[in-house]
């Protein structure tokens, strides 16, 4: 009977015995011949293997900042967005310059709603260079001007599908979102009304030839047929304003600025940039009543303490201006218009230390794209020399 029994056992352990191997493979390898492993793996295109082998890998080292790249990376190949914004969240924590790791982490989290997150890791991303390939940068560009248009910073989101109209060309997306942007509806493409579609197309197919040299005839077309059906809606006849505004018909502007305040009286945006369009006129008790009111209806804005600032800065109420322009700055530090407009009262009121201070971090912001000032105004900045009043 005892034999017996210990016949059995001999057998059991020497059963298990044979199966451990292969019921414990990681424990059978180290973690060098892991990622050698899985680095091959990857490179032959086996990326079932892969990823299996990657997860092994970062689950004997967590700290493997390669590992948890390459996991998130292949993740978000196979479109598993939720897996790789787990992995990328690990990579981004622990590495010292994530670099391109922030776009492909805020599309992963675009796709999963997380959008609050997305918009923090774009900017986090652009903070960082704005690193990738052309098809990165494509891609991550286009959906963080969609969320810019869903957060209401619709000139951003403009300033970034401009220029993605202007390198890739015409896509029917890229319509549709520069005319969410254009008419300043905070929606993504799939959120808003489908009976505004229309309105929303010739929007964007105006928008989209505005942003090449010699498109704007096409754009006004366009502009007219909108018109023609939704001339009541509001930010229509804005948007046709800014048109003008960019060919510098200071006129044709600020009719249209005025046809949109008829419609809707509280807007904020076409008060300022009537009053900057009075400003160029040299218009200066028109620029600064409605300068005031879009302070008054918009006290957050920055754009409105900016030409409000201007405004008095132009008609010699120094201490005022600088007032502003110190709001202004506070709200938008990275302006460089703002800076030089500050850096300008200061020296007129002789305080050439601060003037000093905000010429040298206008210089230093000058390069940057600019997105709080007008297409017009942007062009005369890149001509602005510091220590040079305007």
């Amino acid at each position: 009977m005892i034999l017996a029994m210990r016949a059995r056992f001999f057998v059991v352990v020497f059963v298990l015995a044979a199966a451990l191997p292969s019921l414990c493979p990681a424990a059978q390898k180290g973690f060098d011949e892991i990622a050698r492993d899985a680095d091959a793996a990857r490179t032959a295109d086996q990326m079932q293997d892969a990823i299996r082998l990657y997860r092994q890998g970062v689950g004997l080292r967590p700290s493997w900042q390669d590992g948890w790249w390459w996991l998130g990376s292949l993740y978000y190949d196979q479109d598993r967005f939720p897996e790789a914004q787990a992995a990328l969240t690990r990579f981004v924590a622990m590495a010292p310059e994530p670099g391109p790791a922030y776009a492909f982490l805020a599309l992963s989290e675009y796709e999963t709603h997380n959008y609050a997150l997305s918009l923090q890791h774009f900017q986090k991303w652009e903070l960082h260079g704005s690193p990738g390939t052309d098809a990165l940068l494509d891609v991550a560009g286009f959906h963080w001007a969609l969320l810019l248009t869903r957060e209401g910073r619709f000139v951003h989101a403009l300033y970034l599908l401009g220029a993605k109209a202007q390198k890739r060309g015409y896509s029917p997306a890229l319509a549709e979102a520069m005319g969410l942007a254009s008419l300043r509806m905070a929606s993504l493409p799939e959120e808003y009304p489908p009976e505004r579609r229309e309105m929303v197309w010739l929007a964007g197919q105006a928008a989209f030839y505005a942003s090449w040299q010699h498109g704007f005839d096409r754009a006004d077309d366009y502009v007219r047929k909108l018109l023609l059906h939704y001339s009541e809606e509001p930010n229509v006849h804005y948007f046709w304003g800014t048109l003008f505004d960019i060919r510098k018909m200071s006129d044709a502007a600020k009719q249209q600025y005025q046809e949109e305040l008829r419609i809707s009286p509280r807007h904020a945006p076409a008060m300022v940039d009537l009053a900057r369009a009075c400003l160029t006129d040299h218009q200066f008790d028109e620029a600064m009543s409605w300068a005031k009111r879009a302070v008054e209806i918009a006290p957050e804005d920055p754009s409105a303490h900016y030409v409000l600032g201007g405004a008095l800065l132009a008609t010699g109420h120094l201490q005022e201006s600088v007032r502003e322009l110190e709001i202004a700055v506070r709200k938008a530090p990275d302006s460089a218009p703002i800076r030089f407009e500050l850096a300008t009262a200061y020296r007129k009121l002789g305080r050439k230390k601060d003037a000093d201070r905000e010429f040298a971090v206008f210089a230093s912001l000058k390069k940057k794209p600019e997105v709080l000032i007008s297409p017009a105004e942007r062009e005369t900045l890149q001509e602005e020399v510091p220590g040079q009043p305007h």
